[in-house]
């Protein structure tokens, strides 16, 4: 009697997953293609952007060279055009170097090509600081120190990626204009950062050592 009521409830079932079926089918068919059709477009993005990653490597690769080659006219277009037509993380390098080339001709075009890039809050904040940089580097013969701590002090932090270099050369160029607390106050934070280089801070020592004897108290 037992089996017999196995074999109506499986007939039952049957029929109940027949009915699902009919009722549900293309729903379910629906989802699969779209499921595969989904799966399919983002392979299809992905090589896409490796393509595209693949294509703005080479294309930096070929300015880079045109660089070392001393060919600054053609690096600058050939970084230009890269920084203008790709979405990777080629655009801001392209920039970063675009600037570079531009400052074989004109240090004021390529402090401004800087300053813009730093300013992007689109680029990551590592090289929005390294630009920074490169702007005060060519600017560290010309600007005031006035001028060179209110570009570099934002990024002299306990956090910053270029800290280092910024109080180095906030140090110097507050030395050369005379202004003794602030080159001692500079010199002090890169004396009590653990991660001072040792060149670094072999500089500051000497540097240090041009100050006059602190007043004592």
């Amino acid at each position: 009697m037992s089996e017999l009521f196995n074999e109506v409830d499986e007939e039952v079932r049957r029929e109940q997953l027949k009915r699902l079926w009919e009722k549900y089918s293309i729903f379910i068919v629906a989802g699969a293609i779209l499921i595969i059709a989904g799966v399919g477009a983002w392979r299809g993005y992905e090589y896409y952007e490796a393509k595209k990653a693949a294509e703005a490597g080479a294309a930096f690769t070929a300015a880079a060279d045109l660089a070392e080659q001393n060919k600054h006219a053609e690096a600058e277009a050939a970084f230009n055009k890269i920084a203008a037509t790709t979405s990777t993380g080629y655009r801001t390098l392209a920039r970063l170097r675009a600037a570079a080339e531009v400052a074989q001709r004109d240090s004021k075009e390529a402090v401004k090509l800087y300053d813009a890039i730093a300013a992007d809050r689109s680029v990551p904040a590592q090289d929005r600081d390294l630009a920074s940089i490169r702007a005060a580097q060519l600017l560290m013969d010309s600007a005031g120190y006035t001028d060179l701590q209110q570009r570099l002090e934002p990024i002299s932090g306990a956090n910053g990626a270029y800290r280092h270099t910024a109080r180095e050369m906030l140090a110097l160029s507050a030395w050369r204009a005379n202004n003794v607390a602030a080159t001692r106050q500079w010199i002090e934070m890169i004396n009590t950062d653990a991660e001072t280089p040792a060149s670094l801070r072999n500089r500051a020592e000497v540097l240090q050592a041009l100050l006059p004897p602190a007043a004592k108290s």
